[in-house]
Parts: structure tokens; sequence; C-alpha cells
């Protein structure tokens, strides 16, 4: 049985009432399966989510729902090498990732 990190949806609430993510271009890093990502991405602008290791952005990318995939990409990438500029993203966010 997986430990659910958020029993009590703090860091969903937390997300919505200061993250400021909505119609934002969000960078997510360390995104592993998705977890963190369905319950923000919906409203962004757009979101990159990062992850060094592969096998968890396939789980999260096979995840993904149709309509959210025009502005929604998982991209396999170190946060300390980031093959994006800084000024494509409003907000970037982890949780869970140092």
């Amino acid at each position: 049985m997986a430990l659910e990190r958020d029993p009590h949806g703090n860091e969903t609430k937390f997300l919505h009432l200061s993250g400021g993510l909505s119609g934002a271009r969000v960078l997510e890093v360390g995104c592993g399966e998705g977890r963190l990502t369905w319950r923000y991405a919906y409203g962004t602008r757009s979101t990159v989510a990062i992850d060094p290791d592969l096998e968890p952005l396939s789980t999260a990318r096979d995840a993904c729902p149709a309509e959210w995939r025009t502005r929604l990409h998982f991209v396999q990438a170190d946060a300390e090498h980031l093959p994006l500029r800084r000024s494509l993203f409003d907000r970037a966010i982890l949780a869970w990732s140092l």
C-alpha cells in the first residue's frame, strides 16, 4: 500500500490559495508520476513537468488526460541543467523533490 503524502489535501489547498497558478506558465520540478501535477495543472496556461527518471515520467505521460496534452508536457531533465529558458515560466513549484 502506498503512503498518502497529503491525506488532508493541504498541498492542493496551499497551491491554489497562494501559488497564483491559475493561467500561469508553470515549471514543476521533480514531477515523478504526476502526483502533484494532477492537483493543479487543469487551471494553468501551460505546464512543463520535469523529472530525471524516465519510468515515472512515462507513467505520468500515459495518465495525462487527452484534453491537457496541448498545454501539459513531461520532460526528462535534471533541475540543475534545465534545457529550457527561465523566461518561459511565471511560476516554479516542487514538492518532495529535494
